[in-house]
């Protein structure tokens, strides 16, 4: 028997139906997976291994074994250049071919003996040289970038010495220095060979420098023999590392000579602290020992009006296994690297505490290192005259799963704690990638939006649905799925600029209101028994809610006019002192409760449509069989109706929360935005999605923060795809053990 050809045309139809139904499902998961493939790909280069190796090796014709403490390298933001500075030479070589460049020596040099070296914390450019009669002289190498007409790049460096400074009147040889130029003037901090600390202080004119009060000698306070010695890149803090392994630290006053703020035991006895450096910022200072150990100290106020403050080791790295000789920090981040008498080089990041990376060294120990401006790169000087330099790979040293996700001591902090900042308002700020606050904000809001809008929505679905009038029901439902088109936008900047002041205003009434419209409602339908059976049955069934909306409408009225009866009955007429001294809780504007009140009432549409539809999907003969039987409605809907629609329910509530764990636009306007850990009700958060939105548009592409807030949203979408997968697989086993229904 052939087939019509309207039955041929019928078929025809239905199939190519089926592979654009086909087509679109596999595109739909391609797309997924493509953005998950998107998502790793931007995410996953921070957590590449970082690569370094030594580049080229230039031998200088000049070695620095007799005085280490005289010897300077440098390198300009290009590594197109570099300097090697000893007690008997400056010379500049082109790299990478390490030909000399030709530069004039200022006269201050070649009339000086020099003894010692120093650069400036925070500004490798300004240095200062120590000499044998007890001056201090100081200079600035700059680097200055020149086109010719053809457009080829040039460098060229330009020396400058300044008038010779007595910072020891004794005129003792200086054999270590520390040194900081300012705008008003110059600091420095001088060992001579007799073992005397002197401070000096000059503050500029036009021409040359006055010093502002003579030069303190600080030896008297010092046990042992000073072996090291820095100051921060203001002239406000410095430090000396002695041979007895203590770190003394003071701090410098307006009127007076420094004040020692503490002795600190750094290593054990007799184990010396060979180096020290401040790290970017000035606000932790990097320890290196003789036992090849590398620590970093923190300054920490031990009162609130930080009139005081103390030394704390928040960092333990990787230690060398000979004494270290250098450590140099990084200018673009906390990063830093050391070098030991055997020629190693190790990479190290401060806030990761790790050591990332270990180039070993061929014997000779280094007696000069200097981080590339851009961290990139290093230079370094040896013992026996050879210039290193090395190249180095490591664009994300800030993460790890441990800054991520684990608890990390900050800068400033008492303790180790969960935090994100991304920025601050200097580049000198330890920047903090810790996803766990925003993570926890994000559970933190769905939770109370879920915690309102859950009961709401599968109860009023249950009404609808089961009791409710048709007539009524078919305005009602409509009504509420147009909820589901008000934009976000407006929801957030209603909930922030309005609700949030009103909440505030009216928090007891909110809690009387808890009390007061159930035990309302209750009595009204208590009393509607008393009712005669005539007149109730004269009403249409269903219609009874009417009859509570101005019940409702009047308990809410009556608790918002008594707010301040119900805030003298439960807080004793002060709800936020109340909170504060009974819970220790504070209570902010913009808190999670109205997260609640305006995400719940963004995601109730959702829950409510799709629980009504699988309450009404029930076949109405097993509800009439139910009934005919004698059951009751009540009976009905919790032993029949509830369990046949159970997989619908939960996938309405498995719906809802996804939306709530996405919702972007409340949660950036209802909120304080602060990425706290507190799961205080009282105060606001910040959530992954709202943190992207923050975020990005500030993120240079591919840099850190760029690919954390990448790492983000992957995390976001994981959330998701394995809340609704579990959800998935939850429904379809309730759905194969109720299909009996």
């Amino acid at each position: 028997m052939t087939m019509s050809p309207r039955r041929r045309l019928r078929g025809m139809v239905d199939q190519f139906a089926g592979a654009i139904i086909r087509m679109g499902g596999i595109g739909i998961i391609l797309s997924i997976l493509g953005i998950f493939v998107f998502l790793v790909a931007q995410a996953i280069p921070l957590f590449f291994s970082p690569t370094g190796s030594l580049t080229r090796q230039i031998d200088v014709g000049t070695t620095s074994t007799d005085l280490p403490q005289a010897t300077l390298v440098g390198i300009n933001d290009g590594q197109s250049l570099s300097y090697v500075l000893t007690p008997d030479t400056l010379s500049f070589l082109q790299l990478p071919s390490g030909n000399a460049y030709p530069v004039a020596r200022p006269p201050a040099l070649e009339e000086a003996n020099i003894t010692a070296v120093a650069q400036m914390t925070g500004d490798t450019q300004q240095l200062a040289l120590g000499t044998d009669d007890g001056h201090v002289i100081p200079m600035r190498i700059r680097f200055r970038t020149v086109f010719d007409d053809t457009g080829t790049r040039e460098t060229i460096p330009k020396v400058a010495a300044g008038p010779a400074l007595t910072i020891d009147p004794t005129h003792g040889t200086i054999v270590r220095l520390a040194y900081q130029k300012g705008d008003d003037g110059i600091s420095a901090l001088g060992l001579n060979n007799q073992g005397h600390l002197w401070y000096g202080a000059f503050r500029q004119l036009d021409p040359g420098y006055e010093s502002t009060q003579p030069p303190v000698d600080l030896s008297p306070h010092i046990t042992g023999t000073v072996t090291s010695l820095v100051m921060d890149g203001l002239g406000e803090a410095f430090a000396a590392g002695t041979s007895a392994g203590e770190l003394y630290y003071w701090k410098t006053q307006y009127d007076g000579p420094p004040a020692l703020i503490g002795v600190y035991r750094v290593a054990p006895a007799r184990v010396a602290i060979t180096a020290l450096a401040y790290l970017i910022g000035d606000r932790s200072l990097i320890v290196g020992t003789a036992e090849g150990a590398v620590s970093v100290w923190t300054e920490l106020s031990e009162r609130q009006d930080h009139t005081r403050s103390r030394l704390q080791a928040i960092h333990h790295l990787a230690p060398h296994s000979t004494p270290v000789t250098v450590i140099s920090a990084s200018k673009r981040n906390k990063g830093f690297i050391t070098s030991d008498t055997i020629g190693s080089v190790h990479i190290h990041h401060a806030t990761s505490e790790q050591t990332l990376l270990r180039i070993p060294g061929h014997g000779t120990a280094i007696t000069a290192l200097m981080f590339a401006p851009k961290a990139n790169g290093a230079v370094a000087l040896t013992a026996d005259g050879n210039l290193l330099t090395y190249d180095i790979e490591n664009p994300h040293p800030e993460i790890t799963l441990k800054t991520l996700f684990g608890k990390v001591w900050y800068e400033g902090y008492d303790k180790p704690e969960f935090v994100w900042q991304s920025s601050g308002a200097t580049d000198d700020v330890e920047p903090k990638f810790s996803l766990t606050p925003i993570t926890l904000g994000t559970l933190k809001g769905t939770f109370y939006a879920l915690l309102l809008a859950v009961p709401l929505a599968v109860l009023s679905a249950i009404y609808t649905s089961m009791f409710m009038h048709p007539s009524l029901r078919a305005t009602i439902k409509p009504t509420v799925e147009i909820m589901a088109a008000l934009p976000t936008v407006v929801l957030g900047f209603l909930a922030g600029l309005w609700l949030a002041p009103l909440i505030e205003d009216i928090f007891p009434a909110l809690l009387g209101m808890l009390i007061v419209i159930p035990c309302s409602v209750l009595t009204v339908s208590l009393l509607w028994q008393l009712v005669p059976g005539p007149i109730r049955k004269r009403m249409t069934h269903g219609m009874e809610a009417l009859i509570l909306i101005p019940i409702i409408g009047g308990a809410t009225a009556l608790c918002y006019l008594n707010t301040p009866f119900f805030e003298q009955l439960l807080f004793g007429g002060d709800y936020k002192a109340w909170l504060d001294t009974s819970l220790g809780l504070s209570y902010d504007q913009r808190n999670a409760i109205i997260i609640g009140f305006a995400m719940g009432f963004a995601i109730i549409p959702i829950i409510y449509s799709i629980s009504e539809e699988a309450l009404s999907n029930v076949p109405k003969r097993l509800i009439a069989a139910s009934l005919g039987l004698g059951a009751t409605p009540w009976q009905t809907l919790t032993r029949l109706v509830l369990v046949a629609a159970a997989p619908g329910i939960f996938s309405a509530i498995m719906m809802g929360f996804g939306r709530a764990v996405g919702e972007t636009m409340i949660v950036l306007m209802a909120t304080g935005n602060t990425p706290i850990m507190d799961i205080n009700p009282f105060n606001g958060f910040r959530t992954l999605a709202a943190n992207i939105a923050v975020e990005i548009p500030e993120a240079p592409q591919s840099g850190t923060l760029y690919r954390t807030l990448f790492l983000a949203a992957l995390l976001l979408f994981m959330m998701t795809f394995v809340v609704n997968t579990i959800a998935e697989v939850i429904r379809q086993r309730m759905r194969k053990q109720y299909s009996q229904f």
